[in-house]
């Protein structure tokens, strides 16, 4: 087995991110082998088909063994990405919402981390044996507001992680999380996208997937009405408004001072800069891997830390 590879797994509600992929947590299990093998996890002989939607929510990640089985599809593409052997000891380095850091990094580190011992499994037909030798956690939204070292030099910072569920906030002061403000609001994308929705089967009596939706809001071209293109933007108008809002009566007034926004929603600001006028300074981060990119060098960092305190 080769030297040990650090890879960050960013675990979304909506959605997993690697460094280099992002994809649906659904995950659907099938008693028998499927016809294809594309996208299949076979673990402990049971067949699992990865990121077909999006699964329930589950605020707790730890209850069930979804997002162990997802995080192991996430390693395999990311290792079969970087052309890795399939045997690798790896170096995890996820993170948590510092709402619930300090109380979830116990749990959510033994579920990850298990014994230590060997794991085998198949993934789209290859096999793979990985060990978990060590997983790191780091602030999420965090190690993604590290990268713009220009805003950092503000005293104080609102950073917004725009997720599938939640939108997590903080402040940063002399680029230090500000533990007091941090909150976690329920209007992450897919509450806009389910408002949307509705509001177009009201109008319209029709229902649209949520694919169509995110293709519109993308600017994709598509079959999709003029009539219902008009209203999921005017929805999504409101939707960024009423998601500032909520920032401000949590007591970080974007106006005020500068923000980063990242995570999936930050895209759909970025495209719709006209709601988002007035605000002090924003910074918006559409890249959706930059969490997992973040804790790949926030590992990577401490470890040439440690090798240079040896030397010394």
């Amino acid at each position: 087995m080769s030297e040990m590879i650090i890879l960050g797994v960013d675990h979304g509600y909506a959605a997993m991110k690697t460094a280099h992929f992002t994809f649906p947590t659904g995950l659907v299990e099938y008693e028998h082998e499927p016809y294809t093998q594309r996208n299949v996890l076979e673990y402990g002989g049971r067949y699992f088909v990865v990121g077909s939607g999006r699964q329930p929510l589950q605020k707790d990640k730890t209850r069930t063994e979804d997002y162990y089985l997802l995080t192991l599809a996430a390693i395999a593409k990311e290792l079969e990405h970087r052309g890795a052997e399939h045997a690798a000891s790896i170096h995890l380095a996820v993170g948590l919402p510092l709402t619930s850091f300090g109380r979830d990094k116990k749990s959510f580190r033994s579920y990850l981390y298990r014994d230590g011992s060997a794991i085998p499994f198949r993934y789209e037909g290859q096999d793979y044996t990985i060990t978990i030798q060590e997983v790191s956690l780091f602030p999420q939204g965090y190690a993604a507001a590290l990268t713009q070292m220009e805003l950092l030099d503000e005293p104080s910072v609102i950073v917004a992680d725009i997720g599938g569920w939640t939108v997590d906030l903080m402040r940063l002061d002399n680029r230090i999380p500000n533990a007091a403000t941090c909150r976690s609001l329920e209007l992450g994308m897919i509450r806009c996208i389910d408002g949307i929705s509705e509001q177009i089967r009201r109008m319209f009596g029709v229902s649209m997937t949520d694919a169509q939706i995110e293709s519109v809001l993308r600017g994709d071209a598509g079959s999709v009405d003029e009539r219902l293109r008009a209203v999921i933007h005017a929805q999504a108008d409101r939707y960024i408004q009423s998601l500032l809002s909520a920032i401000t009566e949590s007591g970080l007034d974007t106006r005020a001072m500068p923000a980063i926004f990242l995570g999936g929603g930050a895209a759909l600001m970025k495209r719709r800069v006209a709601a988002t006028e007035g605000l002090c300074r924003p910074f918006i981060l559409d890249d959706v891997c930059l969490n997992a990119k973040g804790y790949e060098r926030l590992v990577g960092q401490m470890s040439r830390g440690e090798r240079s305190g040896q030397d010394g």
